[in-house]
């Protein structure tokens, strides 16, 4: 039987917290990291020899850092809140804020598609945006 430390194993662990794991179990962590490790090595030393166009996910790889349980689960509810602001908007304003920010077409794109100005989408996205606002400040009281 070995002791480990789980804030060693798990990052998002906080604070210590020790446990005893047969010693087999102790191994296959102490493997995990090992070749963890190496694998982060080899990408550090190796990123220079990858193009950005190859496509195969080294770039992804060297950069991302794996979000916690917590924070997974505060990036859910934000996602549940602008969702929930949005479908309180009114119709009109709810598309146009959709269309521009999630479709990623132009205020003049959504314009000629309505068969309204230019100016009447900007003024509809902004006010939507600012009813947006308020809503969400009433999410976080």
């Amino acid at each position: 039987m070995k002791k480990i430390n789980l804030r060693d194993v798990y990052p998002f662990y906080e604070n210590d917290c020790f446990v005893m794991v047969d010693d087999e179990i102790a191994e296959i962590f102490e493997e995990s990291k090992r070749k963890e490790l190496n694998y982060q090595r080899k990408v550090y030393w190796n990123k220079s020899q990858y193009s950005l166009d190859r496509d195969d996910g080294i770039e992804h790889e060297a950069i991302f850092v794996s979000l916690s349980p917590y924070e997974i689960y505060e990036r859910k509810m934000t996602k549940q809140e602008l969702h929930s602001a949005i479908a309180k908007l009114p119709d009109i304003q709810a598309k146009r804020i959709y269309a521009y920010y999630f479709l990623e077409m132009s205020k003049t794109e959504i314009a000629q598609a309505e068969g309204v100005s230019v100016m009447a989408v900007c003024k509809s996205i902004s006010q939507g945006l600012k009813s947006l606002e308020k809503e969400l400040k009433n999410f976080e009281e």
